[in-house]
């Protein structure tokens, strides 16, 4: 028997480590212990397909083709013969330049374009070699014009801006040119396209050079946009096809509900009320005929009926003979209508009433204080303007600090002051007369002393003395955050007893329904705001009613007379934008919005200080309160709006579902209007929950290892033992408690968490709820007179309590 020999490893043989699974089996090790065992759940569920690599590149060439069909769809909405007409807004962008000359290049651009023009000066052209149509308006240029540009932007499909290359490279944009510009931009550009005229009028061999400096001054606002040059008519049809090819930037604010931009208007009068008819052509969404519309300058108003009159505008009107009677589209069901009605009417009997005892009738009517007649002056009236003001009645020794607790005291006992202070109006007097006695001594006969005259006649003092005051405040308020001096002739219990202490400021918790304004009764609330705008928007874009596309008329019903004769003497172009509202966007809320300051504007705004707010499609007059814009449920009140700053501003307006942007005006004192701040709309919610702080200060007067004595924050016994429950911090970070009262005069003892230093400071922080005040007033014409006059009066209303500040500082 042949022996076989067998390989034996030697002692360099290959060891490969085991393999760990870790904590958990290995999947062999799991088939072995189930041997075949499959589970009830395994089974139920679906085996997940795997699919082949054929498939997966079928998937995805069906999602690409139902995006591609998506995005033509789009497309086909606007500019056909069947659909809205591109709407372009021509905007020049220099004072200096002739929108007229460009749109005339625009209509010479092909020997087919069919050209008409609206009696509200609309343009219309038909391109029959794009088979598209568009529709071009002129907003008014110049100072004074901004809202009205900003009104045409927010309904145009495209923006074209002109610029001139005659006027130098440093000059592309002129003042009022980027002054609309930081505007527009703020509000959203919809699909800009920049064209650039008068290159041919230039030297050849500068025009390559200006082009290039153009190209380079536009790449820095819009940095995805060419410049397109305009002289010619091929230009104007390179333009042409710009506009109409290009993609759309969608702006989702007034995407989301429907608008239409009337070049047809007609006001028919039935004694003090009327019918608007307002023709055009209706984009966005589909109309509901028994909800509101929203008409910029006028108000809210309900739809009588909508008509369909034949479009003048089609290319191909052969087709229109049997349709050259008006059709009516639908008829508002009085039954369904929305209702007008804003605020909700509180009942007084609706709460737990108990009629007074007789001791209680007694106490109070010995409680009861005498009551004067005084007159509220605003200051830098004359005794005739006096003359005009009513008396009211004032209660003796009322302490009108409910409002305003701040360093500041109350705004509205500062911002007038009392006829019966006659000491301070004689000392006035004799200080003014001792003035002019001392100007009429000096003879100027120099020159340069009446130049420098003529530069103070251009100038507004008062205001730069406001601005300055102003500035200070907020100066003091960055320096020394909501610190106050705890008043010495009122106990501080008494003072501050509408504030209390929070153990932390992020956790500790705040019922948002305790204790709330009567305003509160007049507002509408959503159970959670989310879920009902993401409904809303849903059921608008799914409703069948008018839809978008059509030639329109709508019958606004119950127009004042009064109101439409002073909007059309206030306008200066003929055309009304009217928007259609979604449910609840008429009723009244409280709005938060999201602030951001403006590079060009220093000036602080202080908390209360009237703004004009754009949002979205309503622009309204609120004086908002500022808070810090954080994701707490708690948000600190912020005394003033500084430059650089995001801050989170509320105020009571009617609603609206976002997305939307806004932007904040101050009126300046020629009555212009300056932009001093951008953001977006936040929510529509009342629950935000906005604390004011206030800190008290006290000094270390004996420090012990773990205690220390501290005085200057309490004058009373009291005090200290009402007070004793809040914790105490320092400057460098110590955290402590009230032990007990020293003597009768605030002294107390306090234990902390180490040893305190020579130099340290003990802080009390207590906290209350502010609410805004309901002084809405929405931006009509017929309350832009009175609104320039109230603006006045706030100016010496502001002069009088910046000078109370400044003294008390």
């Amino acid at each position: 028997m042949a022996d076989h020999a067998f390989h034996r490893p030697g002692p360099l043989k290959q060891t490969n480590k085991a393999h760990k699974t870790g904590r958990h089996r290995s999947k062999g090790a799991i088939d072995n212990a189930l041997k075949g065992k499959v589970g009830l759940k395994a089974i139920s569920h679906k085996h997940k397909l795997q699919q082949r690599k054929e498939q997966r590149r079928n998937q995805m060439n069906q999602l690409r083709k139902n995006k591609r069909d998506e995005v033509l769809q789009q497309k086909r909405q606007l500019g056909g013969q069947n659909t809205a007409p591109f709407l372009v807004c021509v905007l020049p962008m220099h004072e200096q330049i002739d929108a007229n000359s460009a749109v005339a290049i625009l209509q010479s651009c092909d020997s087919e374009i069919v050209v008409e023009k609206s009696p509200s000066g609309v343009v219309y052209m038909n391109l029959p070699r794009f088979k598209q149509r568009f529709a071009f308006v002129i907003p008014p240029v110049g100072r004074g014009n901004e809202l009205i540009v900003l009104d045409y932007l927010k309904v145009c499909d495209t923006t074209l801006m002109l610029t001139s290359a005659a006027f130098g490279d440093d000059e592309i944009f002129d003042r009022w040119g980027q002054r609309i510009f930081n505007m527009i931009s703020a509000q959203g550009i919809p699909t800009p396209v920049v064209a650039l005229m008068d290159l041919e009028s230039i030297n050849p061999k500068r025009r390559t050079a200006a082009k290039q400096a153009a190209q380079k001054f536009i790449s820095k606002l819009l940095p995805e946009e060419k410049i397109m040059q305009m002289d010619t008519s091929a230009e104007g049809l390179n333009v042409m096809r710009r506009i109409g090819g290009q993609k759309k930037r969608v702006l989702h604010n007034v995407n989301n509900r429907p608008n239409l931009f009337g070049d047809i208007v007609e006001y028919v009068p039935n004694g003090e009320m009327g019918t608007l008819k307002v023709t055009g052509y209706l984009r966005g969404q589909s109309l509901n005929v028994n909800g509101l519309v929203h008409i910029p300058g006028l108000g809210d108003f309900q739809l009588g009926q909508v008509d369909a009159p034949p479009d003048p505008n089609k290319l191909d009107k052969s087709r229109d003979g049997e349709l050259a009677e008006v059709r009516l589209l639908d008829r508002s069901d009085p039954a369904k209508q929305t209702s007008l009605q804003s605020e909700n009417i509180p009942d007084p009997m609706d709460a737990e009433q108990t009629w007074p005892t007789e001791e209680e009738i007694e106490a109070a009517q010995k409680e009861t204080k005498k009551t004067k007649l005084i007159k509220r002056v605003p200051k830098g009236y004359s005794e005739y303007q006096a003359a005009w003001i009513p008396d009211v009645e004032e209660v003796e020794g009322q302490d009108d600090d409910d409002e305003d607790d701040d360093m500041s005291g109350d705004e509205e006992d500062e911002d007038f002051m009392s006829c019966d202070n006659k000491s301070f109006e004689d000392e006035c007097e004799k200080r003014d007369s001792d003035t002019e006695e001392y100007l009429d001594s000096l003879s100027i006969t120099s020159e340069a002393a009446v130049n420098d005259e003529k530069y103070d006649q251009q100038m507004d003092f008062q205001e730069e003395r406001e601005t300055l005051k102003k500035l200070q405040l907020a100066r003091t308020d960055q320096l020394w955050p909501d610190e106050i001096d705890t008043p010495l002739d009122v106990p501080a219990h008494e003072r501050f007893q509408k504030y209390r202490g929070l153990e932390s400021f992020r956790t500790s918790p705040w019922d948002p329904k305790e204790n709330l304004p009567s305003d509160y009764a007049r507002i509408y609330q959503f159970k959670n705001f989310d879920r009902t705008k993401r409904r809303i928007l849903a059921e608008a874009k799914e409703f069948e009613g008018i839809l978008p596309g059509l030639y329109i008329t709508l019958h606004v019903i119950n127009v004042p007379a009064s109101r439409w004769n002073a909007f059309r003497s206030a306008h200066l172009s003929d055309n009304v934008i009217v928007y259609g509202l979604l449910p609840h966007e008429h009723q009244m809320c409280v709005m938060n919005v999201v602030l951001q300051r403006i590079p060009d504007s220093e000036v602080p705004l202080k908390s209360k200080e009237q703004l004009i707010i754009q949002c979205g499609y309503r622009r309204f007059v609120v004086n908002p309160i500022y808070s810090q814009h954080t994701n707490g449920d708690k948000h600190k009140f912020e005394r003033f709006f500084r430059p650089y700053e995001t801050v989170c501003a509320t105020f009571y307006a009617p609603i609206q579902f976002p997305p939307a942007a806004v932007l904040a005006f101050k009126v300046n004192p020629d009555s212009s209007l300056a932009l001093v701040a951008r953001g977006r709309l936040l929510s529509c919610n009342p629950d935000r929950i906005v604390l004011k702080r206030v800190v008290l200060s006290g000094h270390p007067m004996r420090i012990n290892r773990k205690s220390a004595t501290i005085r200057y924050m309490f004058f009373y016994k009291e005090d200290v033992e009402y007070f004793k429950p809040v914790k105490l911090r320092t400057k460098c970070g110590r955290m402590g408690h009230i032990k007990e009262s020293l003597g009768t005069h605030g002294h107390m003892k306090c234990y902390f968490d180490s040893q305190l230093r020579s130099y340290d400071t003990a802080f009390m922080y207590l906290y209350k709820r502010v609410f805004p005040k309901w002084n809405y007033e929405e931006c009509l014409v017929r309350s832009a007179e009175h609104s320039r006059q109230e603006h006045l009066t706030e100016a010496h209303r502001n002069s009088k309590q910046l000078d109370d500040e400044a003294m008390e500082q």
